[in-house]
């Protein structure tokens, strides 16, 4: 499979942004090799600048549930561009897209568009600490939420400590009031709640975690800290931004029928196109400027392109409701993964929730990131190039979880499972 306009283009482009990417996921930098560049996608397919086609599961890493330059979605865009890109103020669409996410979500009573799933939490951070007026904040090593300063820290020694910088730029300040604890570990969570009280503003936590692989939560992980957060008087922030309208229409917390207080959203809610939100409880949300205090703003949130594709996918999602057959089809293709690996005597374990899926080169059940840390990242990269040379594009990571849409096809998964089969096989 010859890829060489894209060595072409990507070797300029390393002369013009840093490593050559604007985002570090697509740098290939942990299976080797140079990224793919892409020209178009059209339904469950990508096709790249020299003309080769690959079955597609990242789907723009989980906007694209409904398959690339989707009808609805695409006339809804054209309409929305004859009346013009940005306008810097109040439209109709706005409205529209805040009431079906109202709808759709069970505990959003309020939403605010912003323009990133990054902006989304580091604004429910701020909400929480305003609404709180403490300081600290919870979160779980393995999740990632966007690259907000407080958040990029790494556990320290200890099961439950302060965070430490785990980026240049990042200052020993910035980190010094976020806590990180091991994900799916009940009694940490309790410990640190008996032993830091009144001081928490907030947890934020994915209820399916997308970014170590995908990792399910255990049984009674949310419930208990559904009840701490509720005892301590701490604001539970849950990021649906990869789970949001992905695992179930309503999300993880409809999933799993978990209330959160805070839930921050993205990818889906804006059908492939830069947006994000925040939204929860009414008397929380009445703290963000203009109607409270704490300031958050933004010149092009509620763009109206990104509401326009957003409520397009929504609707579409709401009148055709595919997700008993997301979840049939990725099971399918879970369960082939494992046999084939099986087949060819390579440990594997897998993770999945709904359409989210992510096959571990592990021989023991992921957890959390001390385990997933043990997978063989080098097999999975080669796994990932034989892959990629059998038309089938994966996650270039092990800790990324990848996705099925509603655009692919038993035949889509079939070939899949045959290209894997003979990808187990080379190594």
């Amino acid at each position: 499979m010859s890829r060489t306009k894209s060595h072409e283009i990507f070797a300029r482009a390393k002369h013009l942004m840093p490593g050559g990417v604007n985002s570090p996921a697509r740098a290939f930098g942990a299976v080797g090799g140079e990224p793919i560049v892409f020209e178009r996608g059209e339904g469950a397919y990508l096709y790249d600048v020299d003309g080769n086609r690959y079955i597609d599961y990242i789907g723009s890493w989980g906007p694209m549930i409904l398959g690339h330059l989707h009808p609805v979605v695409k006339e809804a865009l054209h309409a929305a561009v004859d009346q013009g890109t940005s306008f810097g103020a109040p439209t109709e669409r706005e409205n529209t897209l805040a009431e079906l996410i109202i709808d759709i979500v069970p505990s959003v009573e309020r939403v605010r568009l912003v323009n990133s799933g990054t902006e989304a939490t580091m604004s429910a951070i701020r909400l929480a600490r305003g609404f709180t007026g403490r300081s600290k904040i919870v979160k779980f090593a393995g999740n990632y939420h966007g690259h907000v300063d407080s958040l990029l820290v790494a556990a320290g020694s200890a099961a439950a400590t302060l965070g430490v910088p785990n980026s240049p730029g990042v200052t020993p300040g910035t980190a010094q009031d976020t806590i990180v604890l091991p994900y799916n570990d009940t009694q940490a969570l309790t410990q640190l709640f008996e032993t830091h009280k009144e001081e928490i503003a907030g947890v934020i936590f994915e209820p399916v975690v997308g970014n170590m692989g995908c990792v399910p939560p255990a049984k009674g992980f949310l419930e208990t800290m559904r009840e701490l957060c509720t005892h301590y008087g701490a604001v539970m922030i849950m990021d649906e931004v990869m789970s949001g309208f992905r695992v179930a229409m309503g999300g993880a917390q409809q999933l799993f029928g978990i209330t959160p207080d805070l839930t921050t959203m993205g990818k889906i809610v804006g059908g492939g196109l830069p947006i994000g939100a925040y939204g929860g409880r009414a008397d929380i949300m009445g703290h963000i400027l203009p109607a409270g205090e704490v300031f958050q703003a933004g010149t092009l949130s509620g763009n109206p392109l990104a509401t326009a594709a957003g409520i397009a996918t929504l609707k579409t999602l709401k009148e055709t409701n595919p997700y008993p057959e997301l979840d049939a089809k990725t099971k399918r293709l879970e369960e082939g993964l494992l046999a084939a690996a099986s087949s060819a005597g390579i440990p594997t374990v897998s993770g999945r929730v709904g359409s989210m899926l992510t096959i571990f080169f592990h021989n023991e059940p992921v957890l959390n990131w001390d385990i997933a840390a043990q997978c063989d990242t080098a097999a999975y990269g080669r796994f990932f190039w034989q892959l990629i040379e059998r038309g089938v594009y994966f996650p270039c990571s092990q800790y990324e979880a990848l996705f099925v849409s509603a655009a692919h096809t038993d035949e889509d998964i079939t070939a899949t499972i045959s290209a894997a089969k003979e990808a187990f096989k080379a190594l």
